[in-house]
């Protein structure tokens, strides 16, 4: 995925998407589901971000983000994406997985390691598209919610029993325990 400059952001849905380093199932290892609702609750707090749906996998995350006000997406995402990796870090650290520590250590260039970064725990990127009508959003919100049982994925019995979703705020107006979630219809778009 390339690196995008996204402008104009106030008043505007995203579908996003970021990964973890090489596929590695780092969520799942570290039972790091929590960081991601830290964040999008600090997003929620600190930039009036709306998580209208998500789906946290074992090694990457899918979201449709609401912005209410000019932000820029490339930082908040970026920061989203340090803050959950030191965790992940110290996690991985305490469970000695020298191995996968070894692997994220081995990936970063000498200009990164110049800087302080010693793990690459994300990819460098992340992949974001506006969401500009309701067929788009409607496709999006499907993808994420079923992503769980789809392909290789095996995480659960039905699409609608994985907890780390916001499937049954959808499905069984259920509110989600760990975050809140604004609900597509209610977007001013």
């Amino acid at each position: 995925m390339a690196i995008k400059t996204i402008h104009n952001t106030a008043d505007k849905t995203w579908f996003i998407t970021f990964t973890c380093y090489s596929w590695l199932s780092l969520f799942e290892i570290t039972n790091s589901y929590d960081l991601v609702y830290k964040w999008l609750n600090l997003i929620k707090e600190k930039f009036k971000i709306d998580t209208t749906a998500f789906v946290i996998m074992p090694n990457h995350v899918h979201l449709i983000l609401h912005l209410n006000i000019e932000a820029n997406l490339n930082t908040i995402i970026s920061n989203g994406k340090r803050f959950m990796a030191y965790e992940i870090i110290a996690r991985l650290k305490s469970q000695n997985k020298n191995a996968i520590l070894l692997k994220l250590g081995q990936t970063c260039t000498e200009k990164e390691k110049s800087k302080g970064q010693i793990h690459r725990v994300f990819e460098p990127s992340f992949d974001a598209k506006a969401i500009l009508s309701t067929p788009f959003l409607l496709q999006k919100l499907d993808y994420i919610h079923h992503n769980s049982v789809s392909g290789k994925w095996n995480l659960a019995e039905s699409f609608i029993d994985y907890q780390h979703s916001s499937v049954c705020f959808y499905e069984k107006n259920i509110v989600h325990e760990s975050i809140a979630i604004k609900h597509y219809l209610d977007l001013e778009n």
